[in-house]
């Protein structure tokens, strides 16, 4: 079952997703992890959203863990500086144009 992710960054900005998304993403922010569907990021009031679905919460925890998790800790001083506030949940509705 496909899973859902939004994640509030209070007083994010597009500088600080650009740099994260660069190095999180393959190709430099190009390409989609394996596993998602769906990525997209904007303004939002008081700060920066991002709202992926992956095909699986499994692969989402592999990015997370895998991906996400170590390259902010290690790879990204210009990235947001604090946690998001985060939302899950399983998708039992995913609608694409064709």
């Amino acid at each position: 079952m496909a899973y859902g992710i939004i994640h509030f960054y209070p007083n994010g900005t597009k500088a600080q997703y650009d740099a994260e998304i660069a190095v999180v993403h393959p190709h430099g922010g190009a390409s989609l992890p394996v596993g998602q569907l769906y990525h997209a990021a904007g303004p939002s009031p008081g700060g920066w959203s991002v709202v992926a679905i992956h095909d699986s919460k499994e692969t989402w925890q592999k990015f997370l863990d895998g991906v996400l998790l170590p390259t902010i800790q290690s790879q990204i001083k210009d990235g947001f500086k604090t946690e998001p506030q985060a939302t899950y949940f399983e998708v039992d509705h995913l609608q694409q144009s064709q």
